[in-house]
């Protein structure tokens, strides 16, 4: 199949390019039904949307004409999210338009604003640019579109995610009505086609990406990983596929600085890519990969939209993505125009779930297993030295002389000893790497059984627990081990830190631990059979928190020297909330309660014991003189039965009971 008709230019650089075969979305966009409208187009990463719109706009910009005139004010517009996918599209118009003496000029962010502003002045024929810095130009008016013919929006949802959507109205309410606007996106979410409403006029609605799967040139695997063994799984992932260019891609900017540290000690060549790093620093980092100076890129979501490597045939998610859309982008970066590629899922025991769903979402069927080890990247290694150019070229004169005195000098198995050597120092070492298990151990840790059904709440903890402790725990299958750590309860030790801190030395879920008794100086617990083996393997590994140390009890649970009764802690499966019950010496209580007064003599011939009220009406507590702040005047103990009231002799200078006193109270009253 060849390419449709096209301009005689744009078909002549196509052709030296070797690009003889359309993919969908080029098709789609050069039917008939297309010509000169407005298109909506969902199309994968990496199917080749830019040469396709290039295609498509030809008409518009060129006409019946061979070549550009002079250029002057731009007659397309192309606003794509990022910088490097502006870049990279400039590069692409550019040899697609080599023969039309097109102009193509860039405006995006992290450049000189005030070179863009000279190259926009001498006049352009195409600008590619990010929506910010063309806003900027478009405020400054060193960017005039009265003469624009088509506008291109270039991974609309992308741009929109970003928070760009005023300035993509911005835009486009600066272009002429009378253009044709062109608006490609990997997804249509309700906001691409709300912003096609409002910007298209009849726009066609064009399919050019699979319904439902992802892309058929990649080959997706999901690979289980404990968290502490994500860097090593990484490693061996890369030196089992041995790719010429990989890109490794982490959720924030830390772990990309933390995981590229890590690979260049070990030996790679990796750069890094995050939003911290200026423009010639990102460029110079892509260069590097171009040139086969490095091989691996570790980089975030945003700084790696829209790159294009030559033989990128590995994605690595080393942090699982945080949507279906975002995987998709992510393993787009391979697979690219006919190649085929792999992308890789680190997926811990504690993300499976998650993981499941993201994939089913996205239509995508993975194959899942478990980390390559180093038994088998070793053997490949030895088919691959067997096979490596070294042997296959035709040795030189100077070759075979240095040969023959080697052969001289030393024994065949000597120099070819050597050789192997050699051959591995220039590899990185693969690392070990425990498989956390499958099937019963993640369904557990779903809440179903062993055969995939769902277990209520009483069946997932039943029987007694252990230390005394009535719960509903189930007896552990395969019997169980009991380790022993350094920590009691002299260091603050509690069943809700103690339970993270043993999953992770131990690479284990929180289903594989039992009982966690808690002593004064030491704490023992309880794992499952099943997973004792990898627990062991484990915890002799070196840890960040040597001063914690974990042993195994093969005789059980030995405890310590006794202590004060009610010392002793113990838990069946630890939860964050599980804090001992507060215990007091005697028990507390208010004033006036029954038992208050018990022991107490009473208070005189005939007195009523304390606390009990008396049921006569006309006697009242004995209260002394307080301040009513109500009604802001002294009150006095009421006067008894048979007495006489103050009201009648009120001593001189002193209120009368019952009375505002005369005097104005400007102070504080102080009884």
């Amino acid at each position: 199949m060849t390419f449709l008709p096209t301009h005689p230019q744009l078909a002549r650089a196509l052709a030296e390019r070797n690009y003889t075969d359309p993919t969908p979305v080029q098709t789609a966009v050069l039917a008939d039904e297309a010509a000169g409208r407005d298109l909506l187009v969902s199309a994968q990463t990496g199917s080749g949307k830019t040469v396709a719109f290039g295609l498509a706009i030809a008409k518009n910009l060129l006409g019946e004409a061979e070549r550009f005139g002079r250029g002057g004010k731009p007659l397309a517009l192309v606003v794509a999210p990022t910088r490097e996918l502006a870049l990279q599209v400039q590069r692409e118009l550019t040899w697609l338009y080599q023969y039309t003496g097109a102009r193509v000029v860039s405006c995006v962010g992290g450049m000189d604003p005030r070179r863009e502003q000279r190259e926009l002045a001498d006049g352009a024929h195409i600008v590619v640019g990010t929506p910010g810095r063309l806003c900027d130009h478009l405020r400054r008016n060193s960017l005039d579109m009265s003469e624009l013919k088509a506008a291109v929006l270039d991974e609309a949802d992308e741009m929109l995610d970003l928070g760009f959507r005023e300035d993509l109205e911005l835009i486009l309410q600066a272009a002429p009505a009378t253009r044709r606007t062109l608006l490609f996106s990997a997804t249509l979410p309700r906001g691409i086609v709300a912003l096609a409403k409002q910007y298209q006029h009849d726009a066609l609605r064009l399919e050019a990406s699979a319904p439902r799967g992802g892309h058929a040139d990649i080959e997706y695997r999901a690979i289980r990983v404990v968290p502490s063994d994500v860097e090593h799984a990484v490693v061996n992932v890369l030196r089992f596929f041995e790719s010429p260019s990989a890109i490794i891609f982490c959720n924030t900017r830390n772990a990309v600085r933390h995981l590229h540290a890590s690979l260049m000690e070990r030996g790679f060549s990796a750069v890094a890519l995050s939003g911290e790093f200026s423009q010639g620093e990102r460029t110079h980092a892509l260069q590097a990969l171009r040139d086969g100076r490095a091989r691996v890129c570790v980089a975030t979501d945003v700084a790696a939209r829209g790159i294009d490597l030559p033989n990128l045939d590995l994605v690595i998610h080393a942090e699982l993505p945080n949507d279906p859309e975002v995987l998709q982008h992510r393993s787009g970066r391979t697979g690219r125009a006919g190649r085929k590629g792999v992308s890789v899922m680190l997926v811990p025991p504690s993300r499976r779930r998650r993981a499941e769903m993201m994939l089913n979402q996205a239509g995508i069927n993975a194959q899942w297993g478990a980390a390559p080890q180093a038994d088998e990247i070793r053997k490949l290694d030895q088919q691959r030295m067997l096979q490596d150019a070294v042997f296959t070229e035709e040795a030189t004169e100077d070759d075979l002389v240095l040969a023959r005195a080697l052969l001289a000098e030393r024994s065949p198995e000597a120099v070819a000893a050597a050789l192997v050597r050699l051959y591995r120092a220039r590899l990185p070492s693969p690392e070990d790497i425990v498989d956390p298990g499958q099937g019963r151990d993640f369904a557990r840790e779903r809440g179903r059984d062993d055969r995939g059904e769902r277990r209520g709440p009483r069946e997932r903890d039943s029987g007694p627990a252990p230390g005394g402790r009535t719960g509903f725990r189930r007896p552990m299958e395969g019997g169980s081990v009991w380790f022993r750590a350094n920590v009691g309860r002299r260091k603050n030790a509690e069943a809700r830190w103690l339970l993270p801190m043993i999953c992770r030395r131990g690479g284990i879920d929180k289903t594989a631990i039992g009982a966690i008794k808690i002593y004064e100086s030491i704490t023992e617990f309880e794992i499952s059979g099943q997973a004792a083996e990898q627990f062991t393997a484990q915890i002799m590994r070196p840890d960040k928190e040597e001063h914690i140390t974990i042993e195994a009890l093969p005789e059980g649970p030995r405890g310590e020297a006794p202590v004060e009764q009610g010392a002793e802690k113990s838990a069946g499966p630890a939860k964050a909330h599980d804090v001992p019950p507060r215990r007091f010496d005697k028990p507390r209580y208010d004033k006036g309660h029954k038992h208050h007064a018990e022991g107490r003599k009473p208070q005189g011939e005939g007195a009523k014991p304390h606390g009990e009220r008396p049921r006569d009406g006309a006697a009242k507590f004995d209260k002394k003189p307080g301040f009513d702040k109500k009604k802001w005047r002294p009150k006095y103990k009421p006067a008894q039965a048979g007495q006489p009231r103050r009201d009648d002799a009120a001593a001189p200078g002193k209120p009368a009971f019952g009375k505002k006193p005369k005097h104005k109270m400007k102070h504080k009253h102080r009884g």
